[in-house]
């Protein structure tokens, strides 16, 4: 799959501008302040319909505008494919694929892979586990549409639950009948998500340890691993359990959507005991796993996005980076930095292809 144009229309600091884009490298380079992320964040937003760094989409538009409009020209499996994403301030958000609208944005999902890799990316380190939780949701979503299915209707019984639990509260009554269609269904829904990570996850693993090794030489020792309430009991159980806490605190307090990741190094928490670079080192092997699982699913290659990827990181270990993705097992790459030079002094190491875009 190769991403052919982009066309920006008051999009973040862009009132209207064109890109044409290289089969294999476009290295995306300027002073900061100037646009380079967010021209990736367009890029991003063609596949998931939202921006990957502020999902808020008024704050998408550009100020004193009133809409925005991205618009990709795509070739995948030797079709031409366009794909546009389009808001207006107060009006809901739409995105066509080919001139038609789709039904549901999660229709969407999955049919542009696409895997970033950012600064931001810290987050799943040292943010808490809704953070982590997200990261496995888009991962599995992108080639699971009955996961992503299930994980919508799970979260919508969720909040039906916890609203049910402030009635009782509020008006000082309780229903056990209704509770219990609730808690039937977030059984269902929930075993279903739980079985699906569990799988993920273990055909996942191993592939991030390799990447791992590949990107540090193999000087540390690094896992993954799933924390779940559902691996000791059913999700039935534990609501019947917890029933005295929820009607307390008025929200469901056990299921999936409490679920998370550890991330350790050599045996202890890499948020505690990992420096920058290994902590950076980490999130690129999870990206980059994430890359291999997406296109074994889809058996179409992601495009990637490599924001700031100096950032943290000595030239060396870049260049390796770089050099991973050197073969045909890798598509359509995207790379933005502050240094046009050293950006380019890396990619021509390289035997691919590859543009310089500079922005002033």
């Amino acid at each position: 799959m190769i991403l052919k144009s982009i066309s920006l229309i008051n999009y973040k600091n862009f009132e209207s501008i064109n890109f044409d884009f290289d089969d294999k490298i476009n290295c995306i380079v300027g002073n900061n302040g100037v646009g380079k992320t967010n021209i990736l964040d367009a890029i991003y937003h063609l596949s998931f319909g939202k921006s990957y760094f502020n999902p808020i989409t008024s704050q998408n538009i550009k100020h004193t505008t009133d809409f925005f409009v991205v618009d990709g020209c795509y070739q995948k499996n030797d079709r031409d494919e366009k794909v546009i994403v389009s808001a207006k301030r107060g009006q809901k958000k739409v995105i066509k694929r080919n001139g038609k609208s789709y039904d549901t944005f999660s229709e969407h999902i999955g049919f542009l892979p696409l895997v970033i890799i950012s600064p931001a990316d810290r987050d799943l380190i040292t943010n808490g586990s809704d953070t982590r939780r997200k990261f496995i949701d888009g991962v599995i979503s992108q080639s699971d549409q009955e996961y992503l299915s299930t994980l919508l209707k799970y979260s919508k019984i969720i909040s039906q639950r916890n609203s049910l639990l402030k009635y009782f509260a509020a008006n000082n009554t309780f229903d056990p009948t209704t509770l219990e269609i609730y808690n039937q269904q977030l059984h269902e829904f929930g075993t279903i998500i739980y079985q699906k990570r569990a799988a993920f996850l273990e055909t996942f693993i191993p592939i991030f340890i390799k990447r791992y090794a590949a990107i540090s030489s193999g000087n540390e020792t690094v896992s993954l691993s799933y924390q779940s309430k559902l691996s000791d009991t059913d999700l039935l159980s534990l609501l019947e359990l917890n029933l005295g806490k929820d009607r307390m605190l008025q929200y469901t307090s056990v299921g999936v959507h409490k679920d998370d990741l550890s991330f350790d190094i050599d045996e202890h928490p890499i948020k505690k005991f990992g420096s920058q670079g290994q902590q950076k080192s980490f999130l690129i092997a999870l990206k980059l796993a994430q890359f291999d699982f997406i296109k074994k699913r889809s058996n179409v290659n992601p495009l990637l996005l490599l924001d700031d990827i100096f950032d943290k990181l000595d030239e060396k270990r870049v260049e390796h980076i770089i050099k991973l993705v050197d073969d045909q097992n890798f598509g359509q790459l995207f790379i933005s930095d502050t240094h046009a030079d050293r950006t380019e002094s890396v990619v021509k190491k390289i035997s691919q292809s590859y543009k310089i875009i500079k922005l002033e």
